[in-house]
């Protein structure tokens, strides 16, 4: 038997043939083209699905379930998505809209934040551990908690927005509607913030160069680019950012202990550069600093595949 995941996103629906042993068989996209009739997008969803079992020569008999992982509000329980911010989804069922193209017996639903973690977990980063966590650096900060292999997402489905949880009191403001959010101060779209506020305080930066003169073309690569070159105001906003993401891993792991920690999104690719002293701060403040058996925080394994593989281990 294999399951399908989905992969429901703004800008593509990708999904994929997951094995029993969590191993993409066959995977593919199509254009969400989300300016439609939510019924088109399902429509496609399923057509997707389907030409990817004919691919493979595998019946649809054998398909023991498929999963989705969509942005936005969803619930589980009920197979509906509440809202999403990119996507013409409101209070819509869309398990029971599928299975009029892909008449399965089980179609899971999940917040695709929560599916990446939940994959992370059965194949990735955190393979056979008990309790994990991950977070994404991207546009915002993402998470997910996974304890002894489920979803955790509280009695109402909205719980482990890790993002949101402040580091600041007071501070800067969020798109959540508060201040000083860990969001605010370690995604990708912060550490850019922060780049520009350094190439707005001095010129005496490689940056400048970098960004041929200007400040709009800093992107989250910048910092880390100009440090390796030894730019002194490079490091200096790197020191800065890994200060706040440390801040609120150490939160994370004070809270749940999990066995591993792993962190994923576009950040991530910076690898050592990023782990190394970042690990060096959560050492020092964490409280089991003091004990033999920490969290391991690593770098999440599994890329883009991580939302396909989390979305069919709904049906597992």
């Amino acid at each position: 038997m294999v399951t399908i995941g989905i992969d429901l996103g703004g800008t593509k629906i990708a999904a994929g043939i997951v094995d029993e042993a969590y191993r993409i068989v066959r995977k593919g996209s199509v254009p969400t083209l989300a300016d439609r009739d939510p019924e088109l997008i399902v429509k496609d969803m399923g057509a997707l699905c389907l030409s990817l079992l004919e691919q493979e020569g595998i019946p649809l008999s054998e398909v023991k379930g498929v999963g989705i992982a969509s942005p936005g509000s969803v619930n589980p329980d009920t197979g509906v998505i509440g809202y999403a911010n990119n996507l013409p989804f409101r209070r819509f069922d869309i398990a029971a809209r599928l299975r009029k193209y892909l008449p399965v017996e089980k179609i899971a639903l999940e917040n695709d934040a929560n599916a990446a973690a939940l994959g992370e977990a059965m194949s990735g980063a955190a393979k056979g551990e008990k309790i994990s966590v991950m977070i994404t650096l991207g546009t915002g900060v993402g998470g997910g908690v996974i304890l002894d292999g489920q979803v955790y997402s509280g009695f109402n489905h909205a719980g482990a927005e890790l993002g949101h949880v402040v580091i600041e009191y007071n501070g800067r403001p969020c798109s959540c509607g508060r201040r000083g959010c860990w969001e605010a101060y370690s995604s990708a779209t912060a550490l850019v913030k922060m780049t520009k506020e350094a190439l707005d305080e001095t010129k005496d930066t490689v940056m400048w160069q970098m960004c041929e003169g200007d400040r709009e073309k800093a992107n989250a690569r910048t910092a880390f680019d100009a440090m390796r070159q030894g730019d002194r105001v490079g490091r200096e906003v790197v020191d800065k950012y890994i200060d706040y993401l440390a801040c609120g891993i150490t939160n994370m792991i004070n809270i749940f202990q999990p066995n591993v920690l792993s962190i994923g999104g576009g950040i991530s690719n910076e690898r050592d550069y990023l782990l190394k002293p970042l690990i060096e701060k959560i050492e020092k403040e964490q409280y089991t600093s003091s004990l033999e058996e920490k969290t391991k925080v690593k770098i999440a394994e599994l890329g883009n595949d991580a939302g396909l593989i989390g979305a069919a281990a709904l049906v597992r």
